[in-house]
């Protein structure tokens, strides 16, 4: 009798498959109390942070392209739905999540069906590390209420806070102790390597025990310490799965453009995710099939009255560093979410609001990019300035303008750079070997041939500035330049502008322009325009598949010009 030993590709399954469930679990436990933070700074029901675990999680792993990208609930997109649902009275306030988080689903389902990842690539990096990095503040000073005990009445986090600064000794000692404690042991946690994961749980679950120690009767401090609120006291956790939440379409066109700055808000982080994280394969996931995934996880997580979710900076690296090896590890997140639920319920109502304050503050500081907005601050004085611009603007405004506004920015700079970003350079033919490449001459050299060649865009306010770097004619005569345009498909009607002023001017000095490498499209142009007859159709030469032909075309056509003036002059 023999027994069959498994493969090793099934048991190298089942390995995988616990990790997955270790990792699962263990990210289960930690963000259940950070979903509830989440949807806090949403200004909603701390129990729809869950919701979103349960179901944008799982939804999100089976349809993104990225194996191990955690799309849950995010602090940026919780502080952005916060802002918009302030204006929301609270009785409204269910209904309109659920169209908001609809509406950012289905923009973010359009835009990965229509494949428009490319687009990400016009957010600068100096635009994202700014809103991130005031996504951040927001996120520690929205904190300072529930963390201290005193609730300022000024709107905007930043005057709340200073408020607080100048009101500081009338916040709640016993508020702010339990906050402290948390936050403290939050921080010690996180300096031990074999602890690290379960930071958040262990502070989580210590500040709870120390309340509800603080609160037994035979205590002398209990009838203080009891009136530090906690999550029962916000809400009760209902012990039973989310029910099917119907929108109410009629709120469609009032939360249309909100939905469209969070959705932005979720791509672009989900981007960021993706990109950097590669699949197990080694390659790199497809950014519009990751717009498709989060769009179809918030479309479910808007069904089950969930807050809106993106892919998750920490969230991914806490599946990859507790083992995670595959999409299940996020798809079982949802199983142990509904499992805590349904068992923990009434562990879960007794945390601390002042500990959840702490958590999301240790949250905001490790979501600044300092690294990033360092690199950003070196690069120049373009990307300082938009980066710091941005900032203030995500501090000052309402969030959802801020991301817009960091966008616009980001387009406008784009098209500055580009149609700002010219440079001419000399090309000194040699009489063996490759031309020597060096700055044009200020002032244009007479009975000589100059070879100008040009790099970058030459529409709008590009040909301008070439026209600014050409060579003087001033006393120049009898001189040819010649403009390799060798790689130009196609040019603008400033560009043509250049050409017809700068033209004319040399043939006021006896001299002429020479087009070399034209491609047939740009000389099409020249002909519509009338150019090719202002310049002279043996002074355009078109590029042909033989790299230097047209040159050594237009160096001849040249050498023999300047030999004739020069000879006409010795007679």
């Amino acid at each position: 009798m023999t027994i069959a030993m498994p493969s090793k590709p099934d048991a190298h399954r089942r390995g995988q498959l616990s990790s997955d469930m270790i990792a699962a679990f263990t990210f289960a436990v930690v963000n259940v109390p950070q979903a509830m933070g989440h949807a806090l700074l949403a200004t909603v029901n701390p129990v729809l942070g869950i919701f979103t675990l349960m179901v944008a999680v799982p939804i999100g792993a089976i349809f993104s392209s990225s194996v191990l990208m955690n799309v849950s609930s995010t602090a940026a997109l919780s502080v952005a739905i916060g802002v918009i649902l302030a204006e929301v009275p609270a009785d409204q306030k269910a209904e309109a999540l659920v169209v908001l988080v609809l509406l950012v689903g289905v923009i973010q389902l359009l835009a990965g069906l229509f494949r428009l990842g490319f687009l990400v690539r016009f957010v600068s990096n100096s635009v994202m590390t700014g809103f991130l990095n005031g996504v951040a503040v927001l996120i520690i000073l929205g904190q300072l209420a529930d963390l201290t005990g005193y609730r300022s009445t000024f709107p905007n986090p930043v005057g709340r806070a200073l408020d607080l600064l100048l009101r500081i000794n009338q916040v709640n000692l016993q508020v702010s102790a339990i906050g402290a404690f948390t936050l403290g042991l939050i921080v010690l946690l996180l300096w031990v390597k074999s602890l690290r994961r379960f930071a958040f749980f262990i502070a989580i679950a210590a500040a709870t025990a120390l309340l509800a120690v603080l609160n037994i009767p035979a205590l002398s401090s209990a009838s203080h310490f009891a009136a530090v609120p906690t999550v029962g006291d916000i809400a009760s956790i209902p012990r039973s799965l989310p029910r099917f939440s119907i929108p109410q379409m009629s709120l469609v066109p009032l939360l249309l453009l909100p939905a469209f700055s969070v959705a932005i808000i979720g791509l672009v982080q989900g981007a960021g995710v993706s990109q950097g994280t590669p699949n197990p394969d080694g390659r790199y996931p497809d950014v519009s099939r990751d717009f498709l995934g989060q769009g179809a996880a918030n479309i479910a997580t808007s069904l089950a009255g969930g807050i809106a979710a993106g892919g998750s900076v920490s969230g991914t690296a806490l599946i990859i560093s507790a083992g995670g090896k595959s999409r299940w590890a996020n798809i079982f997140v949802g199983l142990f979410v509904v499992a805590i639920v349904l068992l923990a319920a009434s562990l879960v109502e007794r945390v601390p609001m002042p500990a959840l304050a702490a958590l999301l503050i240790v949250a905001g500081f490790q979501s600044l990019r300092i690294p990033q907005a360092v690199i950003a601050w070196k690069t120049g004085r373009i990307s300082r300035a938009v980066m710091i611009v941005t900032f203030l603007a995500t501090l000052a405004v309402p969030l959802q303008f801020a991301v817009l506004f960091g966008v616009a920015l980001s387009i406008v700079l784009q098209m500055f750079r580009q149609s700002n970003k010219v440079v001419i350079t000399q090309w000194v033919l040699q009489p063996q070997g490759f031309p020597i490449e060096q700055p044009p001459p200020a002032q244009l050299p007479g009975h000589q041939f100059t070879l100008l060649q040009v790099y970058g865009s030459l529409f709008f306010a590009a040909a301008k500035s070439m026209e600014e770097l050409l060579p003087r004619v001033d006393h120049a005569t009898h001189a040819v330049v010649a403009i390799n345009l060798r790689g130009k498909s196609e040019v603008g009607s400033t560009f043509m502008t250049v050409l017809q002023r700068y033209g004319e001017t040399l043939q006021k000095h006896e001299s002429k322009l020479m087009l070399v490498g034209v491609d047939p499209v740009v000389r099409d142009q020249l002909a519509k325009t009338g150019m090719l007859e202002v310049l002279g159709e043996k002074n355009v030469f078109v590029a042909t598949r033989q790299l230097g032909e047209g040159l050594n075309q237009a160096v001849a056509a040249a050498t023999a010009w300047l030999d004739a003036h020069a000879a006409g002059q010795a007679q």
